[in-house]
């Protein structure tokens, strides 16, 4: 599988979300996400590169996994190398050598994760910087201003979100600030070709998110990310949650649900209409000898890959399958290099297989089908 951006002739007005089909059984729908750098094919996987590097493997190679699209995050560009020098360079696409679109997360999971040592209030965030203890100071005007620099084609407003399970009122309190910084990240927005996505919040309260989606639809962005899940929530509870959230979304804007994740619940997200994912999991699992495949996760460190001479997944066309299960696991035992590097190529290909095995199966009206046969094989 390989992709090649093409750049798309659009103006600042332009819709970026084509519904091409929805299937007859279910909320599933198949539809394009229009930018300047090329027509992204929905639903798609988006691979994590924080910091202008998808970890592990070569932007050339990265291309090859059927990857359309990637991820960049804003406060760990801004502290490293800067967003200044990141301009300075071209802009992101030029500085890391990827021609497809690239989105830009705003920091709001910086604030969540870094909350024991942030000060949060309406102004945005102040915190330390991981790097080397320096003051951040983080309000929704600067989280807009980084992502312009950058030069990303998708910039996410700056949301607070909180850890779950809390109590309603700090939920509340956390998803009406999200509203309100959505708003300032509007006003602040002056990018023409910049698109702006809101991000609903909520946690797993059923008014909350239901009054944060339509909160946020008055205001009228580019596009909606459903955020604030996989933060440890039962799977059970985030599809509940998508249950209440996306029917509320509106139907002509493409809908992204923020860091996920596993392959059962990327497909799950699609069944309920959702267009866009990322995670950091193909990637991760993968320098940690961890492969996906359609019969569930191989985990290669155990002692009974050593002999087995079956490639990773018999249908997939990437370079590890090429080898043997026994061959990459003497490469972790071992420390070689090349046996992370294997394995994020098998991840990230095999992820953009099942989106686009997905893809067919929306278009066919058997996307149900598809969703129950892949559940019932890996489990």
């Amino acid at each position: 599988m390989h992709y090649t951006a093409t750049h798309v002739d659009i103006t600042a007005d332009s819709p970026m979300f084509t519904l091409i089909h929805k299937d007859k059984h279910c909320s599933a729908r198949r539809g394009t996400l229009d930018t300047v750098h090329a027509s992204v094919e929905l639903p798609a996987f988006m691979p994590v590169g924080t910091l202008g590097t998808v970890k592990g493997i070569e932007i050339g190679l990265l291309k090859q996994t059927g990857s359309q699209m990637i991820l960049g995050n804003t406060y760990h560009l801004s502290l490293r190398p800067g967003e200044e020098v990141v301009r300075k360079l071209g802009g992101l696409h030029r500085f890391c050598g990827w021609e497809g679109p690239i989105l830009t997360d705003s920091g709001g999971f910086q604030i969540f994760s870094l909350a024991q040592i942030a000060k949060i209030d309406e102004h945005g965030a102040v915190f330390r910087s991981h790097i080397d203890g320096s003051k951040v100071n983080l309000t929704p005007e600067r989280s807009v201003k980084i992502q312009e620099a950058l030069g990303s084609d998708i910039a996410m407003v700056l949301d607070h979100v909180v850890g779950l399970p809390n109590e309603r009122h700090v939920i509340e309190d956390a998803m009406l600030r999200s509203v309100r910084w959505a708003k300032r990240c509007k006003d602040a927005a002056d990018h023409p070709y910049q698109k702006l996505f809101a991000i609903v919040q909520g946690g797993l309260d059923e008014k909350l998110r239901i009054q944060c989606a339509d909160m946020l639809t008055e205001l009228d962005f580019a596009g909606y990310a459903v955020g604030g899940l996989s933060v440890g929530e039962p799977p059970e509870k985030m599809y509940e949650t998508l249950n209440w959230t996306v029917p509320h979304l509106p139907e002509n804007k493409p809908r992204y649900l923020m860091g996920v994740g596993k392959p059962e619940d990327i497909l799950n997200g699609i069944l309920r209409g959702i267009d866009l994912f990322d995670c950091v999991m193909p990637t991760r699992n993968g320098r940690n000898a961890q492969a996906f495949t359609d019969s569930g996760t191989l985990r290669l460190r155990n002692a009974k890959y050593q002999t087995d001479d079956r490639p990773l997944d018999e249908n997939c066309p990437c370079p590890a399958c090429k080898r043997s299960r026994g061959y990459i696991r003497h490469l972790f035992i071992s420390g070689e290099m090349l046996g992370p590097i294997l394995l994020t190529i098998h991840n990230l290909t095999y992820y953009q297989t099942l989106v686009a095995r997905a893809r067919k199966a929306i278009e066919e009206d058997r996307f149900t089908e598809f969703y129950r046969d892949y559940m019932t094989a890996v489990r």
